[in-house]
């Protein structure tokens, strides 16, 4: 009987406890969002909010439908300094103006994603585009030096994107882009059909050989298991974003998409690390035979982004471990396609709706190459300045990325208001993006916005399709070449008709900057 009366006692101290130190937590994020909910009051907002369910009773279920709610407040707000949305009991300060977006993103200590980056984790690890940037920090001090692992690794990485390393890439992009327009070829003469996919397969089937060295042949085996993993992946990420039901893993797993999401995962962990195997082999075979070449023909190999992580050491000797490499190599093949993928998609549409643009493009191309058939060169790429101002103005209108969300690493004041540290930012670069000071009339197609003499005065966080500051996207010029290569190769071969007017595209965004109903064309093969 003093057994069961101890072990009584035993549980109820235990189940006290527990319910105390439950009490206290709730009690602590009770006052916490209180506080916050107090302290933001001033910052004018989307609609009536409530407090813990925020602006959930007005706020629009599809993707779609949620992007044109946000856009549409930064239209009716557009002389409001900031502007703010309640995700449930988490506040999201939205920047659509040029001074704002500065004062957040020229800031050292306000670099560390927002939680919702944490579901690419799983896939990418704590590589550079989802690693934090700020320790944590010890009780009572207010700054925070950048996180030792993202400075590294970004100090590590900048010159693996040299131009001289950029200049080899180029062969690829060619060679992918004369098998994107034999694909485009077939469909001459066939009515309109939609060309969204058989341009992401393209630039795929790039990003797959140059951060791998790897050919994937996405476009001639769409089917492929590798090929639908990373289609799908990030489709998979961005439902789950939106369902903080599914936050927790084990939900996710019992009655998400956990088990989908965990197979696509284990096929694409699999490519990738068989593929830095057999590279890193590789490269150890080729140091023994102390040669640059391949054996037997003594042509130069072609360098991968993955070579160079191979042999890339910090300041101190020490080499990337494989698991650094695998985070790297995830990380470019999931921002290196399906940004560069939708930018020339909508960049197809718009030259397309606009034939006297599309008019000058090929007139600046039949300047550089004449009727020559030839590849496409880095001097040729110098030369297409038009072209360029096509691909600035599309990515205006339609950015790849068209927002994005920083956690605020200490308290800031931002346009007079002061904003507690916790609560996140969103830039709405699309909204950014149509700011009538500096480019008026926005909605319209002006590809001559970003000629030099134009440009002058523009402030430069006035348009940051690749973000801006210290975090800024290290991939930008890959990605304006590879866009200039593949619409290059399509407007030497092809007069573009768009079949869609601008407001039956709907654009959604998720991850991307999606067209709902595809990209719809009709091609006609040039004399």
């Amino acid at each position: 009987m003093a057994f069961l009366l101890n072990d009584l006692s035993v549980s109820v101290v235990a189940t006290s406890g527990f319910l105390a130190i439950l009490s206290y937590l709730t009690y602590r994020l009770l006052i916490g969002h209180l506080l916050q909910f107090y302290q933001l009051k001033s910052i004018p907002e989307v609609g009536p909010s409530y407090p813990f369910i925020g602006h959930a009773l007005i706020l629009k279920r599809n993707s779609g439908d949620f992007f044109c709610q946000l856009v549409g407040a930064t239209d009716e707000f557009r002389s409001s300094p900031l502007l703010k949305v309640w995700l449930g009991p988490v506040p999201m300060l939205m920047l659509y103006h040029a001074e704002t977006v500065e004062a957040l993103l020229n800031n050292s200590v306000h670099m560390d994603k927002a939680h919702i980056y944490s579901f690419l984790h799983p896939w990418l690890g704590t590589g550079l585009l989802t690693s934090l940037t700020q320790p944590k920090r010890p009780r009572g001090q207010t700054k925070a030096s950048t996180g030792p692992k993202w400075r590294q690794r970004r100090k590590m990485l900048t010159p693996t994107f040299h131009f001289s390393i950029l200049l080899e890439f180029l062969e690829v992009m060619n060679e992918q882009a004369d098998i994107l327009v034999e694909k485009l070829d077939r469909e001459v003469g066939e009515g309109s059909f939609d060309c969204f996919q058989t341009i992401t397969l393209c630039a795929l089937d790039i990003i797959c050989e140059t951060a791998m060295g790897k050919k994937m042949y996405a476009q001639s085996h769409s089917e492929s298991h590798y090929v639908q993993s990373v289609y799908k992946m990030s489709d998979i990420i961005t439902r789950r974003q939106k369902a903080p039901w599914f936050w927790w893993d084990v939900s996710y797993n019992l009655f998400g998409e956990g088990l989908e999401h965990n197979r696509r995962l284990k096929t694409l962990h699999e490519v990738t690390s068989n593929v830095i195997r057999e590279r890193a082999d590789h490269l150890r075979l080729e140091e023994e035979e102390d040669s640059d070449s391949v054996p037997g023909n003594g042509t130069r190999k072609r360098r991968a982004f993955l070579d160079m992580l191979l042999k890339t050491e910090d300041e101190g000797g020490n080499k990337l471990t494989h698991r650094d490499i695998q985070e790297e190599v995830d990380t470019f093949m999931f921002e290196g396609h399906d940004t560069t993928a939708a930018a020339m998609n909508w960049a197809v549409h718009l030259l397309g709706s606009h034939p006297e643009v599309q008019r000058k493009v090929h007139l600046e191309l039949e300047e550089v190459f004449g009727g020559s058939k030839r590849a496409i060169t880095m001097e040729d790429l110098k030369e297409l300045k038009y072209l360029d101002c096509v691909i600035k103005e599309s990515l205006r209108i339609f950015p790849s990325v068209p927002f994005f969300a920083r956690t605020l690493c200490d308290d800031i004041v931002i346009n007079g208001f002061k904003v507690p540290k916790g609560a996140n930012a969103l830039v709405l670069t699309y909204a950014l993006h149509r700011d009538p000071r500096y480019f008026p009339n926005p909605e319209e197609f002006q590809p001559e916005r970003f000629l030099p003499e134009n440009s002058v005065g523009r402030p430069p966080y006035a348009y940051i399709p690749f973000s801006a500051g210290l975090r800024n996207c290290i991939g930008q010029r890959f990605a304006m070449m590879e866009e200039k290569v593949v619409l290059a190769s399509i407007l030497r071969s092809f007069n573009i008709e768009a079949c869609q007017k601008r407001e039956e595209l709907h654009p959604f965004a998720e991850l991307i900057l999606r067209p709902s109903n595809g990209i719809l064309i009709k091609l006609e093969r040039r004399e």
